[in-house]
Order: C-alpha cells, then structure tokens, then sequence
C-alpha cells in the first residue's frame, strides 16, 4: 500500500460514501450507516489525510498497530476500532488502549477472560458479539444458532462488558445469494437482541458493504476500496 495524495483519497471516499448513500436509501431514508476505515496495510500519512477529508472513525486488525497509530495521531479526536481477533494473552494490552468499539467478541471464554481483567482495572468496554454465519472454518464467531443465548449470557454475566450488537463476515465465495443469506441471517439475529439492547449490526467489507446494507448493516468496514 502506498501513499495516496489528498485528491485520490477525496475520489475513492467519496465513491466509497456515495455507495452507501444509494445502498441505505433501499432500506429506509432514516437508515443511518456508519463507515469505518479499516487501516490494516496503509501507511499512517493515509490516516491523518483521511481524517481531513472529514473521516473520524478508524478500525484496526491488530493491537500492536491499533497502540502505534493511536499513539502517533493522539493530537486527532479519532475514534479507534479493534476488529481483529483478540488473543488472550493480549487482553490487557487492548484495555489499556481503551478502544470506542470491539469488534470481535468471539467467545464466551473471551468474554469472561475479558471481563475479569476489565474489572481488575476497573473499566468498561463497548463490544459486538461476533457470529459465524458462513460457518467457514477460517471464521472466528459463536454458532448463529447458539448466537441470541450467548448474547443474553455474556449481558447477565459480564458486568463489565458492554454489549452493543453483533458482527458477522460474509462467506469467502463469488455467489453473491451465499453471502446475502449470511447477512439476513446475522440481521435477523440483530433485529431479535434489539430489545435486549442491541444497536449496531456490523457487516460488509470493500468487497461486499452495499450487499450488507441493503440487508440491515448499520456499521461498515472498508479499506481496500479506499487505499486502492
């Protein structure tokens, strides 16, 4: 990944927000979608040109990187996602980073080990729960059908987490009907742990995020398309 000058970056985020726009208003002129720009590859001078254009929100898949960027650009009000898998051994790392938002809640055994050393630092933590509905093993995620029950039990027994929703990633594959059915499926889930305070339903990469809105996503994570 290279360098992009502010005008390339301008086109490709404004290309990037336009299909959102016409994605969204199939749903509903009052649906909001939130873009996150995920960094993963891109050189950091990327970022603060980004965040001129006017993009606040940035993700990252690791947390040695998520530490080097927030440290370097601490002078921007940015809001900082993790949305990579977290290791254990990595738990206090990502505390003390104090993230807007974490992405990738795969497990109860995550979740209690998560919660336990949240309380030691007496802190608390926005999270999505993650969900395989590709039921790819290459996925990380709890079973789509185990999916609503152990939403209810990380809410009862992790007092310390606070659950805003659900994440998913749709299928690796070119059949396009594979990856809505995915998408529905996460949504339906979404729409069912709504009263149980559910707010974001995070699905759609570069690849796929027009799909994932027209199927209920409220919460996008695009890179590629903008760093091309």
């Amino acid at each position: 990944m290279h360098i992009l000058n502010k005008e390339e970056l301008r086109t490709n985020l404004d290309k990037v927000i336009w299909n959102i726009e016409k994605a969204r208003i199939t749903v509903s002129e009052h649906h909001i979608v939130k873009l996150v720009t995920v960094g993963k590859y891109t050189p950091i001078e990327n970022i603060s040109t980004l965040y001129e254009l006017g993009q606040r929100a940035f993700g990252e898949n690791q947390i040695q990187q998520l530490k080097e960027r927030m440290s370097t650009l601490e002078d921007l009000p940015l809001e900082w996602h993790m949305i990579g898998s977290l290791q254990k051994n990595k738990i206090n790392n990502l505390i003390d980073l104090r993230p807007s938002l974490m992405h990738s809640l795969d497990s109860i055994s995550l979740a209690q080990e998560l919660n336990k050393k949240l309380l030691n630092k007496n802190q608390k933590m926005f999270c999505l729960l993650q969900i395989n509905t590709s039921k790819e093993k290459s996925k990380s995620g709890v079973p789509s059908e185990q999916a609503f029950d152990i939403f209810q039990e990380i809410k009862n027994s992790c007092s310390h987490i606070n659950l805003k929703g659900v994440m998913s990633i749709g299928a690796n594959t070119q059949n396009t009907k594979e990856i809505q059915k995915n998408f529905e499926e996460t949504h339906h889930i979404y729409q069912s742990l709504s009263k149980d305070g559910a707010k974001i339903c995070s699905m759609g990469m570069s690849g796929d995020y027009e799909l994932a809105i027209k199927c209920g996503s409220n919460l996008v994570r695009v890179g590629s398309a903008i760093f091309k």
